[in-house]
């Protein structure tokens, strides 16, 4: 019984999550400098250089803050002034189209979409199901 009445819980709290991520992203996709994706991926120019940008096949290394909406850190780099070293193709959908738009040296930040992120299974404790991700991302370089 405990078991189902928790599943139960947790089916609840995921499409709790659909619903306020959903409203989150009709209202933030209104402020200005918000620009929508076709896929749903929202993102503004926080400082924008000329440079090169990263392909599918590229490694990035950058400084990233990861939050969930309600403010809880997933991830901060600039706190720990140490930068991420990742293959792009490794990201998640949402990051990797990000990504792509990003010359070196610029930072933006991105409101990625729960089916562009982690979805409806979320990733245990950590990502709830169907969670939008703020990510404040400075690309430093590509190799």
């Amino acid at each position: 019984m405990a078991r189902r009445e928790k599943r139960q819980k947790s089916k609840g709290s995921a499409g709790n999550n659909r619903k306020s991520g959903e409203d989150f992203l009709e209202q933030n996709g209104k402020k200005p400098g918000v620009i929508e994706t076709e896929s749903g991926l929202q993102y503004t120019v926080v400082e924008e250089v000329e440079g090169e940008k990263p392909d599918e096949w590229s490694t990035v290394e950058i400084h990233q803050r990861a939050l969930l909406l309600n403010g809880t850190i997933l991830e901060d780099t600039y706190r720990a002034n140490q930068t991420s070293i990742v293959p792009l193709n490794e990201l998640i959908e949402g990051l990797q189209e990000g990504l792509q738009l990003m010359p070196v040296g610029s930072r933006y930040k991105f409101w990625v979409p729960s089916d562009l992120a982690w979805g409806r299974k979320g990733t245990g404790n950590k990502i709830p199901p169907n969670a939008v991700l703020y990510f404040d991302i400075r690309l430093v370089g590509i190799s």
